[in-house]
């Protein structure tokens, strides 16, 4: 058994200053830009207890906007999402791009908040 969910609603942006995208963001959505980003390429933008994850990540393909489905067994739920139809794009050290069958990417990553537990659905192997 593994479990999965949906994690964050990521916002992709090509091009230009990710703490700028990131400030017109928080304000658009009345949330607040992380104090100490972990990593120069992200932006966490933080808002009320339960609220969906938004997470803007710096990239070099047209900016969209795409899902993360966190899991704590990336290999079984690529496999599950396989047999629903999706596909794999591209495999990374730490996260796997898969494509739904309607053409929308999403990617496939470990649990990036302490809710994980508490939120995740169970699936059976």
């Amino acid at each position: 058994m593994h479990k999965s969910r949906l994690g964050d609603l990521v916002i992709d942006c090509e091009g230009g200053d990710i703490d700028e995208h990131a400030s017109f963001w928080a304000g658009a959505l009345g949330r607040r830009v992380e104090a100490k980003p972990k990593n120069p390429r992200y932006r966490r933008l933080e808002g009320k207890a339960g609220e969906i994850g938004i997470l803007l990540q710096s990239v070099e393909h047209p900016s969209r906007v795409h899902l993360d489905i966190e899991t704590d067994d990336p290999e079984r739920e690529v496999a599950r999402l396989e047999k629903l139809g999706a596909k794999i794009v591209q495999r990374f050290e730490h996260w796997v791009v898969m494509e739904a069958g309607s053409g929308h990417r999403f990617c496939v990553v470990s649990p990036q908040t302490p809710e994980f537990g508490q939120s995740a659905n169970s699936w059976e192997s």
